[in-house]
């Protein structure tokens, strides 16, 4: 077997004809910067998460920077927000001059951020809360809502993972003040590169279309269209603009997310009735099923398995598995923002977990292959 190239891969793309057509779709229109196909895939995600602005930026990474920005978070704001996440949750923190200031997890089984560790972590200095609906299960937003409310400060969610999830009825993305999405290729919506902002904050959501492109007062297609023949700059901004051929691309994936989400959580029971004989094996999150969109499906090793041996032998019969996360804090980087505090829970679940392949298109005998291969496994060690 060619180990280079998995039977069975870590995630693969939802793709099809509709995509193709799209990207003709623009490339015929002969008009590439933000138009028509970026204003028409706001709304609809504006209209699929029950929010009233939707504002397509280039990455999932920009949508956190300016996120932050519109809080107000400065040169020496805290936030506070989780380690067990990707880099860029923290890093668009730091890209303001604020402080990330790292939370542990709720718990073993919970492995969203504490709000009791955010509760405790609170100082004069802190200017916002980051969550990160991990694997697309949901915070405990009410518990978070509430200490934020009290201390007067904004919410962040970074909803990367979460398109289409929910919590107590509501999408992920319309709860806190304001949310970001990627649609990074590994995603639930997958453009390659793009993300968006969703807000309820007027006042937020003019200053993100200011600033994600380059602080003019018009945009291109204000001015090829007539609307407007000159602009001025009126504050600091960026190119973070998305492109018409991801914005078109984005619209046919919103498209599928419903069926593929469903698709996700049937492969997830089938995963979760094979796996739970299995001793050396923890599932997280409990009964949560139904409101998590599965962008990945992680699992709790036991302490005595040795991961990366167990990583190589599946790797050995065309497995391919990951790891998420290494905690933000324990980087080299970012090891400067870090003081002394408790980062237990999360330390050993960054230290134990492993992410099986799950995706649209995965088959159920892939699935009982996966799972037929850890009882060999654990059976013979």
């Amino acid at each position: 077997m060619n180990n280079a190239n998995p039977v069975i891969p870590l995630f693969d793309l939802n793709y099809g004809q509709e995509e193709e057509e799209a990207v003709l779709r623009v490339l015929r229109s002969k008009w590439l910067t933000m138009g028509g196909e970026v204003e028409a895939f706001e709304q609809e995600f504006a209209d699929f998460c029950g929010v009233r602005h939707a504002l397509a930026v280039s990455s999932g990474t920009t949508a956190l920077h300016l996120a932050n920005i519109v809080a107000d978070v400065m040169p020496g704001s805290e936030v506070i927000c989780p380690s067990l996440t990707f880099a860029a949750t923290a890093n668009a923190i730091i890209y303001t001059g604020g402080i990330p200031v790292f939370a542990d997890i709720a718990s073993l089984s919970d492995w969203t951020i504490s709000p009791e560790q955010i509760a405790k972590k609170i100082t004069k200095d802190t200017k916002a809360i980051v969550v990160m609906h991990y694997g697309g299960f949901s915070c405990k937003m009410d518990e978070i809502i509430k200490i934020a409310q009290s201390h007067k400060l904004a919410v962040i969610e970074d909803a990367a993972h979460a398109p289409g999830s929910t919590y107590q009825g509501k999408k992920l993305g319309a709860i806190g003040d304001i949310s970001c999405f990627s649609f990074f290729s590994n995603k639930n919506i997958s453009t390659g590169e793009g993300g968006m902002i969703c807000t309820n904050n007027d006042e937020y959501a003019e200053r993100i279309k200011i600033i994600r492109s380059h602080g003019m007062t018009s945009g291109t297609v204000d001015r090829h269209r007539g609307h407007a023949f000159s602009y001025d700059i009126t504050a600091l901004g960026y190119n973070y603009r998305l492109d018409e051929i991801h914005a078109a691309l984005g619209r046919v994936q919103l498209k599928k997310l419903e069926d593929g989400n469903r698709y996700r959580r049937l492969a997830a029971s089938r995963y979760k009735t094979g796996l739970k004989k299995l001793a050396s094996i923890k599932l997280p999150f409990g009964d949560r099923h139904a409101e998590a969109n599965f962008h990945f499906f992680p699992v709790l090793l036991d302490e005595s398995i040795d991961r990366q041996a167990l990583m190589a032998y599946l790797r050995s019969v065309g497995i391919q598995t990951s790891i998420h996360y290494p905690p933000v804090h324990n980087f080299s980087f970012h090891r400067q923002y870090f003081k002394t505090q408790n980062m237990n829970q999360t330390e050993y679940i960054a230290g134990h977990e492993l992410t099986l392949p799950l995706y649209v298109g995965i088959k159920d005998e892939q699935i009982d292959f996966i799972i037929e291969t850890l009882n060999r496994y654990f059976r013979d060690i």
